[in-house]
């Protein structure tokens, strides 16, 4: 009888950390986050989650400490947070332990590209609200100016270009894009079909030492088809420093229309160099040795600076071409209103602005040196940075405050 009780009164408090960490994800996916799961051991407990649901990361994360402060958080243990990107872990809040559970508090949360070892058990648990199959309709604005006519000070091109993003498996992403042109004012007739933009299948994995690597096949800007491989690596958990390196095999193809025009003679591209985050001021620092799409070489440097609702810089670039040496402008990506939530309503299509837009200014004018490719319409600088360690931090501190 003794033996029994005592079992009886072990089981009590798991039961009560159960309902607790069980109710605190029906919280998470009730306010719409999704890929939600949970694991507990004798140290540390963690939760899984992914921001779909908020435009702006930091608002996002803010709503997710709120959320387990208020009743997820474990007695005596530490409480980590892994935040997830299409499934793929991108960083994690840890708490450590502490007998006061202040509400609402964010500072005691240290961000860091870190993981501990506990989160992949969470792996083994079911998975609630999960974003695989579900599409989004997601319109792109498309701003352009160029100068080459004496006669008019700036050609002008506006499109709203609607893109279908769906999921089928972890870490991988089909995209693809229809570019209608709105207005156009001195760009070829090309520019003035209604054509497809974008169209590819991507695949992302995280490695061991803070090393993510993406895979894109399919049609690409400026002109561009084949394959493109991205890899980053941060040196520490706070990722201040680190390496960056990009290598694409692609070949001209561009759409008249519906009609595809293409060249069957692919080439390569590589970038690599050096990144610096200096966390003070959110500035964003990056040197590289680039091959860029007519053959020349050179050396470029880019500095943003990144705000909650904004990221601008400039950049700097000098190759080995004789007509051009050097080149640079700058560069901006702006957040677009509104700023709440885009929940989505079980498997029906959410249909949305894009978070941001941006362009880039080229000082020299040049249209056919010291070209690149991007290989998807969401790929940019503000959203590149949108899981930075440090810029979370400043997102929660400004929060806080």
């Amino acid at each position: 009888m003794i033996w029994v009780l005592l079992v009886l009164f072990g089981c009590f408090p798991l039961k009560g950390v159960c309902q607790t960490a069980e109710a605190t994800v029906d919280a998470l996916t009730k306010v719409g986050f999704e890929n939600v799961r949970w694991t507990e051991n004798a140290t540390e407990r963690v939760y899984l989650l992914e921001n779909t649901v908020y435009r702006l990361i930091g608002d996002g994360i803010k709503m997710a400490v709120a959320v387990v402060n208020k009743t997820g958080l474990p007695s005596g243990k530490a409480c980590r947070i892994v935040v997830l990107d299409n499934n793929v872990p991108q960083l994690s809040l840890l708490r450590l332990p502490s007998d006061t559970h202040t509400k609402e508090t964010y500072e005691h949360w240290v961000t860091s590209y870190e993981l501990g070892d506990s989160w992949k058990d969470a792996l083994k648990q079911p998975v609630k609200n999960s974003s695989l199959y579900k599409v989004d309709l997601v319109f792109y604005p498309e701003l352009g100016l160029q100068n080459l006519v004496r006669t008019q000070i700036y050609q002008v091109l506006f499109n709203l270009s609607p893109a279908i993003e769906v999921s089928l498996w972890k870490g991988m992403k089909i995209h693809a894009q229809m570019i209608l042109p709105i207005y156009h004012d001195g760009y070829p007739t090309l520019y003035k079909k209604v054509r497809p933009g974008f169209v590819g299948v991507s695949q992302t994995v995280r490695l061991p030492y803070n090393i993510w690597g993406t895979l894109t096949v399919g049609h690409f800007n400026n002109h561009r088809y084949g394959a493109d491989l991205q890899v980053k690596q941060r040196f520490t958990g706070n990722g201040r420093f680190g390496l960056e390196g990009r290598l694409g095999y692609t070949a001209m193809g561009y759409w008249n229309g519906f009609t595809y025009h293409y060249d069957t003679e692919p080439m390569l591209t590589w970038s690599v160099g050096g990144y610096f985050y200096l966390p003070r001021y959110n500035i964003e620092t990056t040197l590289k040795v680039e091959q860029y799409l007519f053959g020349e070489r050179g050396v470029r440097m880019d500095v943003i600076r990144h705000f909650k609702y904004a990221s601008v810089g400039f950049y700097v670039m000098r190759a080995d071409n004789k007509e051009i040496l050097t080149n640079g402008g700058f560069r901006f990506q702006v957040a677009l209103p509104s700023y709440g939530r885009y929940k989505r309503k079980g498997h029906v299509p959410r249909i949305a602005m894009s978070p941001n837009m941006g362009m880039a200014y080229n000082a020299t004018n040049d249209q056919f040196h010291y070209k690149s490719y991007r290989s998807a319409a969401y790929q940019n600088i503000m959203q590149n940075n949108r899981f930075n360690p440090y810029y979370i931090k400043t997102e929660l501190e400004t929060i806080k405050k």
